[in-house]
């Protein structure tokens, strides 16, 4: 008994291949010839096996892309209103990352906060994580290990900076976009 096998991509509605990639696969398990009778073929059997990320695996890849796309950023000098690419400001640099992941966020810091369901306390960040401080006035995106990177003010570039007792103090709180 002989049997052939072929790998068909499924095609999903997302426009991100990396999570196109990752999410889907697809299995067919085509024609079997029957022994002693060359030439003739059975039923054929198809067999379709697909495989979804979850929900936060999919958000956990956009906010890696996000963080990447931010990271690249780095050394670009803050403009006020500024959303790149070459110049940002706070909540520029942040929707700038989050587009090129493919999650839309609105232009200022306070409409971020609020738009975004999924709040996040500081002890649960994850890289990508949206943060806010001084009353929703500034917004930087969690990168790990204790740090954000994000556009502090005029006169300074897009940078990484260390979560300190100053940053905790003036938190006002965080979110988590894709989720």
């Amino acid at each position: 008994m002989t049997a052939s096998v072929a790998v068909v991509p499924v095609q999903a509605p997302s426009a991100d291949a990396a999570v196109t990639a990752m999410a889907q696969s697809s299995v067919k398990v085509g024609k079997v010839i029957k022994p002693g009778k060359t030439g003739k073929t059975s039923k054929t059997t198809k067999t379709t096996k697909t495989t979804k990320l979850t929900r936060a695996a999919r958000q956990r890849i956009k906010a890696h892309t996000a963080v990447e796309v931010a990271k690249k950023q780095i050394g670009d000098p803050y403009r006020w209103g500024a959303s790149g690419p070459g110049a940002f400001d706070c909540s520029g640099l942040v929707v700038y990352a989050w587009r090129k992941a493919g999650v839309k966020l609105p232009r200022i810091a306070a409409s971020q906060f609020r738009s975004v369901r999924k709040k996040v306390s500081w002890k649960h960040l994850k890289p990508g994580d949206l943060m806010f401080f001084y009353g929703l006035g500034h917004v930087g995106m969690y990168v790990g290990h204790g740090k954000m990177i994000h556009s502090p003010h005029s006169g300074t570039r897009v940078r990484i900076d260390k979560l300190n007792g100053y940053r905790k103090s003036s938190f006002v709180g965080a979110v988590r976009p894709g989720a």
